[in-house]
């Protein structure tokens, strides 16, 4: 679901790509400083008119190039490079949008968001802007393999002075986007592979979902389903499942991973008493682990139960389909989850 400001707006039902894609042209119809930056995100350069452009790993800048052919720039094969030079241009007056192709390429190019984008405002006394946006594909589900399906917001989520975002839907992924993209501060925009090719509604035009606030999907009051991501589709199967068990399940899109929204988080426990997070990614040190630390230490007296947690197995993701699915969070496990709290 949009923000209420989207909402007044005609909805359309496209791809989450698609409303990506829109929020980047509009971003940079707005914005001269905004650029786009990646490999193949305009398809080898200035083709000519007629041929085919890449549009990144999974084309969603398709077509971007013949309308803004000086803010859509295709990159030599560097994360190091592409991340050094968009930290640069973001201090020196520029809005850069990066694309990585895949998350998991995050170890070739951490430093300059690690030491660098994530410190500035801090060191120069809140004098600087960095206005960086990181786009990037997350998760399985693709067969893909080991080195292409991971889910490593949690690392991003962890730094001091990064924010990171993760869309569930189409609407949330276009607002929450332009609100990335017009932020001081550097973004980490993940785009979950399992809602890409998803279709949901989408108001038109100029709309900007809020960084740091979760939204609640579908409301209940016996247990709460904490998800993020493809996670939260997921989450709503099970809790329309459960519905026909008389079981009220209520779904909290977390939206944001860092800001968290820690006050949704712990109204919604202390609605239900029960929670179940949904994490894609491994269960060591990730988002699912942080959230029922928080149910613990600050909401405790909440709880009628233990929290679960459903998560990714902590091994390598890997290739064949059945293994694949076997080793990703799903609607079957997180039933299971929720039965054996009741």
């Amino acid at each position: 679901m949009a923000d209420q400001a989207s909402q007044t707006r005609e909805p359309r039902e496209i791809p989450t790509a698609f409303a990506i894609a829109e929020a980047l042209r509009i971003a940079m119809a707005s914005d001269p400083t905004v650029i786009l930056m990646g490999e193949d995100v305009a398809g080898g350069g200035r083709r000519p008119e007629g041929t085919d452009e890449m549009g990144g790993i999974m084309s969603v800048t398709r077509g971007l190039v013949g309308d803004f052919p000086s803010q859509v720039l295709d990159t030599p094969i560097s994360e190091m490079g592409i991340l050094g030079t968009a930290v640069g241009a973001a201090v020196t007056g520029m809005r850069p949008v990066v694309e990585l192709m895949f998350m998991d390429f995050i170890g070739t190019c951490l430093d300059p968001l690690l030491n660098q984008a994530s410190k500035f405002r801090y060191m120069f006394g809140g004098k600087a802007r960095i206005p960086l946006t990181v786009r990037t594909v997350t998760g399985a589900g693709m067969q893909a393999a080991a080195q292409h399906s991971q889910s490593l917001y949690w690392m991003t989520a962890g730094i001091p002075g990064l924010k990171t975002v993760i869309p569930s839907n189409a609407a949330d992924a276009k607002g929450l986007l332009l609100a990335a993209i017009r932020c001081d501060d550097p973004v980490v925009f993940c785009e979950p592979k399992g809602i890409l090719f998803l279709s949901t509604d989408v108001p038109e035009g100029d709309y900007e979902v809020p960084i740091g606030k979760a939204n609640i999907v579908r409301a209940g009051s016996d247990v709460s389903l904490v998800g993020m991501g493809a996670t939260v589709g997921m989450a709503l199967a099970a809790a329309a499942e459960l519905e026909r068990d008389g079981i009220s399940a209520e779904v909290l899109d977390l939206r944001s991973l860092a800001p968290l929204d820690e006050e949704a988080i712990l109204t919604t426990l202390a609605k239900t008493g029960r929670l179940v997070v949904v994490d894609e990614a491994t269960p060591r040190c990730g988002i699912a682990s942080d959230v029922a630390a928080l149910c613990v230490d600050k909401g405790f007296d909440l709880l009628n139960g233990p929290v679960r947690r459903v998560t990714a197995a902590m091994c390598p993701v890997p290739f064949t389909r059945v293994l694949e699915e076997a080793y990703m969070p799903s609607t079957a496990r997180i039933l299971e989850a929720v039965r054996g709290l009741l």
